[in-house]
């Protein structure tokens, strides 16, 4: 990943997050990149109800592929990032990854936990049947 194209949004690991054991439960890993794709594009001046009550349409999760690499716990301090590698007409792909931010593994050097690509589509919603991208989301992904 290009690293001027990926947004970076901190989480922190919250009892809520984690199972048992104090781990941080699998499906949660999820969570955190919707968290962090939504202030991604907020950071882009794309706010998604907006979107919807302008447009009609909206987001929708059509496809993940998620690798689990090594456990966040309980506490721990997370960089979780977002990049877009393909747009389309109607779907884009982004993929993810939950750093781990330690003293030892500062924000330049953080451990890598878990990656992701997700594919998102848009859809009308009303019929909730794919639709094409509006000009102005896509607009917000092409460099000046």
């Amino acid at each position: 990943m290009a690293d001027a194209a990926v947004f970076r949004w901190p989480v922190r690991v919250y009892w809520e997050d984690t199972d048992a054991g104090g781990i941080v439960f699998y499906a949660n890993y999820l969570k955190f990149f919707e968290r962090a794709r939504t202030e991604w594009l907020r950071s882009l001046g794309l706010q998604q109800q907006r979107l919807r009550e302008q447009t009609g349409g909206f987001f929708v999760v059509a496809e993940t592929s998620v690798r689990y690499k090594q456990p966040a716990r309980l506490d721990d301090e997370l960089i979780v990032t977002a990049c877009l590698i393909e747009k389309g007409r109607a779907s884009m792909t982004i993929v993810q990854e939950a750093l781990l931010k330690t003293e030892q593994h500062s924000t330049q050097n953080p451990v890598s936990l878990c990656e992701g690509s997700i594919r998102i589509g848009w859809v009308n919603a009303t019929s909730m049947r794919p639709a094409r991208i509006p000009d102005l989301i896509l607009d917000a992904f092409t460099p000046p």
